[in-house]
C-alpha cells in the first residue's frame, strides 16, 4: 500500500494503465490554447478542446498527473497559503478521463476499487456526494460501495454540477470525502460548517453528459465523457495519517531543508513561513521550468509575486543571504524523476531565484523600514490609507500585496479602494497588457475562408517556384472576385512555395505571374488559423481572377539570406548551451535577410570570452559544411533523439526536425551537433551560411538576453567595412594595421603629457605681463596700501582659475589677486583671492560680488580668502577688475583705527 507522494503518483498511473488508459505526461503550466486561463489550474485543462470537439483525443481512455497553479486571476489561493492545511499555489491533480468510452458505472467502480482496494482505505471513513437529482449515480454508489442513503448525500447547486461555461459540455458530479475524525472541527458536506478540516474532498468525478444550449436547455451529448480529479497532496495526507497536507513526506523534506538552512524550527509562529517557502518554491521552480520568468506584467508578475512572498518570509526567519535557490536541489531530488523539466531547468531555476532574491532584499529592507514609519500610531483594527500604500509602491518599489501581507499579522488592514484610485492609470495599463493565453481571436473573414478552403499546402521546403490556383481574393477586408491593376490586396492559393511569417522567420516576398500578362508583387506573406497563407501585395500589371492558375516565384536572394540566418540560429543556440549551460532556452527570435536576433534565457550578461567562444564554435560547424537534414517523426521520437523543442509548445502527431553538424560528443550520443523541432526554411549545408559574426549582446528582460548577429554577405560586408576603417586609421597613423594598438597607446599617453604641459604653461603665461619672460614680473599695483594683482586671461579652463589665483597669492606674499577668465563663447569666470594676513580688512566674497555685477552676473560665494563668481559678459572683464580696484580704494579710505579691528567677513 503506497503512502509516500512519489509512490502514490506511480500507483495511480499504473492502476489506470492496467485499466487500458494511456498515461499522458503533464501539460505545461502555461496553457497554449485556452485564452481564458493564465495558468493550467485543473487536470482537465489540457483536454478542454477535446471535450468541446475541437481536437481529437490522444486516446479514448487517458490518465495523468497534471501539475497545476492557482495564484493569479479568479483561481487565486495565494493569500491563504501557509495558514491553512490544504491551500497551495502549486499542486498535482491525479485524473482519469474517458472520451466517449466508459461512463458513470465504470468511473465509479474504478475510483472505488483504487481507494478501497489498491490504497485499502476503510470504507467507514468515506462519504459520497451526488447531484441532487442524479438518481443514476446514487443507485450506482449503492450497488458498488454498498452504502445507504446516510452515506450518499445529495447536494444542490454548482458544488455538484460542473460546466465549462454558459454553453457547451456540462454534467453532474460526484465527490468522495474522507472523514479525518471527530477530533477535528467541521461538518459533513452540505452543512453550515462544511469548510472545516474533518471532512475533506479527495476525489471529484464529473459525468459530462449534457450540452448546454444558449436558451438554457440541456440536450444529451452523443458520447458522454468522464473527467475526474484527485489532489495528490490530499490523498497523500490521508495515506500518511494526517489532515494537514504540509505534514506529508514531500513537504516535510522541503521544510526540513528550510529549517536546516535558517536554523529556525518550524514551530509556533514560524511554521507558516516555512510552509510558504516550501509551497512557493515548488510553484516558482515549475513555472520557471515551463518558460515563465519574473516580470512586471502577466504571468511573469504572478511568478514574481509568488517568489517575493516566499523571499519575505525567508527574511522574517532571519536568513541573511538568498535562501530559495539553495532549496532547489532538494526539490529536484524529490520531484525531478516524475518531472524531468525540473532536472533540465535546474541551473536556470537556481540562477533566477538567486538573482531575484538578491535584488528583492534591497527593496524589502528599505520598504519595511518605511512601512514601520507609516504605521506608527496604528494598532490592530486600524487601516493604512491607500495613498500611503501607493506611495510605498510607486516611489519605493514596495508591492501592495507585501504591504498587505506584512500588516496582516498585526491586524492592520489596507485601504484597497484608496490604493486602487491612486493607481488607476497603472491598473488600466495592467489590464490592457494582459490578453490571456493562447492565440487571439481571428477575424471572422479568415475563419470563414479557413473553414471553406482548408489549409494552404506549403511547398517551400523543396522549391522556390510552383504553380497554384487562386481560391480567394481579398481587398479592403472583404472577399472580391478580381483585383485590377494598381489594386492592393491579398491572394490565397491552394498551394505555395512562399513561407508565411512564423517562428521568428519573416514572410517571403516575390511575384505571382500569369504568363506575361499579369504580375502581382508580394510584399509579405502571413499565416492565419494554423495554415491559411495570405500573399499581401499589389497588382503591378494586368488583373487577377478567382480560379486562375498562376506561377509563384519567391525572391530567391532574399530567401537564401534568410535561410542562412535561420540555420545560424540553430548553431548559435547549441553553442550557447555548450558555453553557458543547458539552462539556455530560446525565448524568441527574428530571422531576416540582413540579420538575426536570438533571445535566450540566461540570468547575466555574457563576457567577451564567452561571446568569442560561442562565435568560434558556431563557425567551426559552418566550416564543417555538413548537410542540413530534415526528418518527420513523432514528438516523442524527436525528443528521444535529443531534439530541442520550444518547451510547452503543443505539437501535432508529426513534427519537422532539423539537424546539422557533428562533434565527437554528438557522434558518440548518436545524433547531430544541433537537432531542433523547427518549421522554418534552411540552407542545404552549413557551409552555405558562409560566416557568423556576433555584433551585439544585450538584456531584453529579467533573465533574458539577446544576441544580434550577421551571416553570409551581411557578415562579410560588416567585416569589410570594419577592415576598411582599420586600414584607413592605420594609414593616418602611418603604421601597419597590426601595430595600430601600440601606436594608439603611445599617442594617447603623449596627448596626456601634452595636455598637462599645456595647462601648466597656460597658467604660467597667464600671470606674466606682456613682453616679460618671468612670472615674477607680473604687474602688481598698490591700491590704498594693498597689493593688487589683477589679470584677464584667455584659454584657461574655469577649473584652473582657482589654482592660478592660489599660485599668484604665493608670489605676491601679501595682497589681493583677481583673475577673470574669458571663454571662447565670451562668458567670464571670476576668482578673487585674499592672503590670510589681510582677511581681517578685506573679504574675497565682497570683492568677487563687485566684479560679478559688472560682468552681468549675480552674487558669488566662497570664503574670505577665496571666492568665485561668473557672468555672461566677458567683454567687460577689464571693467570688472577696475571695479574691484575702485572698491579697494573705498575700503582703504574707510579702514578704522588699529584699536578697532574689523571682522574677517562682512554681509
Amino acid at each position: 500500500m503506497p503512502a509516500r507522494v512519489n509512490g502514490l503518483r506511480t500507483a495511480f498511473l499504473q492502476y489506470f494503465a492496467d485499466a487500458d488508459h494511456v498515461v499522458e505526461p503533464s501539460a505545461p503550466l502555461v496553457p497554449r490554447h485556452d485564452p481564458t486561463l493564465m495558468f493550467t489550474n485543473a487536470g482537465m485543462v489540457p483536454f478542454k478542446n477535446v471535450f468541446t470537439g475541437q481536437e481529437r483525443p490522444p486516446a479514448l481512455r487517458v490518465a495523468s498527473s497534471q501539475k497545476c497553479v492557482r495564484a493569479g486571476g479568479k483561481h487565486n489561493d495565494l493569500d491563504n497559503v501557509g495558514f491553512t492545511a490544504r491551500h497551495h499555489t502549486f499542486f498535482e491533480m491525479l485524473g482519469n478521463f474517458s472520451f466517449g468510452d466508459y461512463f458513470k458505472e465504470q468511473a465509479i467502480s474504478l475510483a472505488w476499487s483504487f481507494l478501497t482496494g489498491t490504497l485499502a482505505l476503510p470504507t467507514e471513513k468515506l462519504l459520497i456526494t451526488v447531484y441532487e437529482d442524479d438518481d443514476e449515480a446514487a443507485d450506482l454508489w449503492r450497488k458498488i460501495a454498498g452504502f445507504g442513503d446516510d452515506k450518499i448525500l445529495r447536494i444542490a447547486g454548482s458544488d455538484n454540477f460542473w460546466s465549462m461555461g454558459d454553453t457547451g459540455p456540462c454534467g453532474p458530479s460526484s465527490e468522495i470525502f474522507y472523514d479525518h475524525g471527530p477530533h477535528l472541527p467541521g461538518g459533513a458536506p452540505g452543512t453550515p460548517d462544511e469548510d472545516g478540516d474533518r471532512f475533506v474532498e479527495i476525489w471529484n468525478l464529473v459525468f459530462m453528459q449534457y450540452d448546454q444550449q444558449p436558451d438554457g436547455t440541456r440536450v444529451d451529448l452523443p458520447h458522454p465523457s468522464i473527467d475526474t480529479g484527485m489532489g495528490l497532496e490530499r490523498i497523500a495526507a490521508v495515506m500518511q495519517g494526517t489532515h494537514d497536507n504540509y505534514e506529508i513526506d514531500l513537504f516535510k523534506t522541503l521544510i526540513a531543508a528550510s529549517v536546516d538552512l535558517t536554523g529556525v524550527p518550524a514551530e509556533g509562529g514560524e511554521a507558516p513561513s516555512h510552509r510558504i517557502i516550501a509551497d512557493h518554491l515548488r510553484a516558482a521552480s515549475f513555472l520557471i521550468a515551463d518558460g515563465v520568468l519574473p516580470s512586471n506584467e502577466g504571468r511573469g508578475y504572478v511568478l514574481r509575486r509568488i517568489m517575493r512572498r516566499a523571499m519575505r518570509h525567508a527574511h522574517m526567519l532571519g536568513a541573511k543571504d538568498p535562501l530559495l535557490h539553495r532549496l532547489v536541489p532538494t526539490l529536484v531530488s524529490e520531484m525531478g524523476r516524475a518531472f524531468p523539466e525540473l532536472q533540465r531547468g535546474e541551473a536556470l531555476i537556481d540562477e533566477t531565484l538567486k538573482l531575484e532574491e538578491t535584488r528583492f532584499r534591497e527593496t524589502l529592507d528599505r520598504g519595511l523600514r518605511l512601512l514601520d514609519e507609516a504605521i506608527e500610531g496604528l494598532s490592530s483594527g486600524d487601516t493604512l490609507p491607500g495613498e500611503i500604500a501607493f506611495k510605498l509602491y510607486d516611489t519605493y518599489g514596495f508591492p501592495y500585496d507585501l504591504t498587505e501581507d506584512a500588516l496582516k499579522a498585526m491586524g492592520i488592514g489596507v485601504d484597497e479602494a484608496g490604493f486602487a484610485a491612486a493607481m488607476e492609470r497603472q491598473r488600466a495599463e495592467a489590464r490592457k497588457s494582459w490578453s490571456g493565453s493562447g492565440e487571439a481571436a481571428t477575424d471572422n473573414l479568415w475563419y470563414e475562408l479557413k473553414e471553406e478552403l482548408g489549409a494552404t499546402e506549403f511547398l517551400g521546403y523543396e522549391t522556390e517556384t510552383a504553380s497554384g490556383e487562386i481560391v480567394a481574393l481579398v481587398k479592403d477586408g472583404a472577399r472580391v472576385e478580381k483585383l485590377e491593376e494598381g489594386d492592393r490586396g491579398i491572394v490565397i492559393v491552394n498551394q505555395t512555395p512562399f513561407y508565411a511569417e512564423s517562428g521568428g522567420q519573416v514572410g517571403d516576398r516575390g511575384t505571382l505571374r500569369i504568363a506575361d500578362e499579369t504580375t502581382f508583387a508580394v510584399s509579405d506573406t502571413q499565416k492565419k488559423l494554423h495554415g491559411l497563407f495570405l500573399h499581401d501585395g499589389v497588382v503591378e500589371q494586368g488583373k487577377l481572377l478567382r480560379g486562375q492558375t498562376l506561377t509563384l516565384s519567391v525572391d530567391q536572394a532574399r530567401r537564401t539570406a534568410t535561410c542562412g540566418h535561420h540555420s545560424a540560429t540553430h548553431l548559435l543556440h547549441e553553442a550557447l548551451r555548450q558555453v553557458l549551460g543547458t539552462h539556455v532556452a530560446q525565448k524568441g527570435s527574428l530571422v531576416e535577410p540582413g540579420r538575426l536576433r536570438f533571445d535566450f534565457s540566461h540570468p547575466k550578461p555574457m563576457s567577451g570570452v564567452e561571446i568569442k567562444t560561442v562565435e568560434d564554435i558556431a563557425n567551426a560547424m559552418i566550416l564543417q559544411n555538413s548537410p542540413v537534414k530534415t526528418h518527420l517523426m513523432t514528438p516523442d521520437e524527436a525528443i528521444a533523439r535529443g531534439a530541442l523543442a520550444l518547451f510547452g509548445e503543443k505539437y501535432g502527431d508529426e513534427v519537422r526536425v532539423v539537424s546539422m553538424g557533428v562533434t565527437p560528443e554528438s557522434e558518440k550520443a548518436g545524433h547531430a551537433y544541433s537537432i531542433e523541432l523547427c518549421g522554418g526554411t534552411h540552407v542545404g549545408r552549413t557551409g552555405d551560411i558562409g560566416l557568423l559574426k556576433i555584433v551585439g549582446e544585450s538584456a531584453v528582460a529579467a533573465g533574458v538576453r539577446r544576441i544580434e548577429a550577421l551571416t553570409g554577405e551581411a557578415a562579410r560586408d560588416y567585416l569589410a567595412t570594419q577592415d576598411t576603417r582599420v586600414r584607413a586609421a592605420a594609414e593616418i597613423l602611418k603604421v601597419a594595421p597590426d601595430d595600430m594598438l601600440d601606436r594608439l597607446a603611445v599617442i594617447v599617453e603623449e596627448r596626456r603629457k601634452l595636455d598637462r604641459q599645456l595647462t601648466e604653461a597656460k597658467r604660467e603665461l597667464a600671470l606674466r605681463p606682456e613682453g616679460s619672460d618671468d612670472a615674477s614680473d607680473a604687474a602688481v599695483r598698490d591700491v590704498g596700501g594693498t597689493k593688487l594683482l589683477a589679470r584677464v586671461v584667455h584659454g584657461v579652463a574655469p577649473k584652473d582659475l582657482r589654482g592660478l589665483v592660489d599660485e599668484a597669492k604665493q608670489q605676491i606674499g601679501s595682497g589681493i589677486v583677481a583673475v577673470v577668465g574669458v571663454s571662447e563663447e565670451g562668458k567670464a569666470g571670476l576668482v578673487v583671492g585674499v592672503t590670510m594676513d589681510i582677511t581681517g580688512s578685506h573679504s574675497a566674497v565682497d570683492l568677487v560680488r563687485v566684479g560679478a555685477e559688472v560682468l552681468g552676473g549675480k552674487g558669488g560665494g566662497g570664503r574670505p580668502d577665496l571666492a568665485q563668481a561668473g557672468g555672461p559678459d566677458g567683454a567687460k572683464a577689464d571693467a570688472a577688475l577696475e571695479a574691484i580696484a575702485a572698491s579697494l580704494e573705498v575700503e582703504s579710505d574707510n579702514v578704522p583705527a588699529p584699536s578697532a579691528p574689523r571682522h574677517a567677513g562682512r554681509a
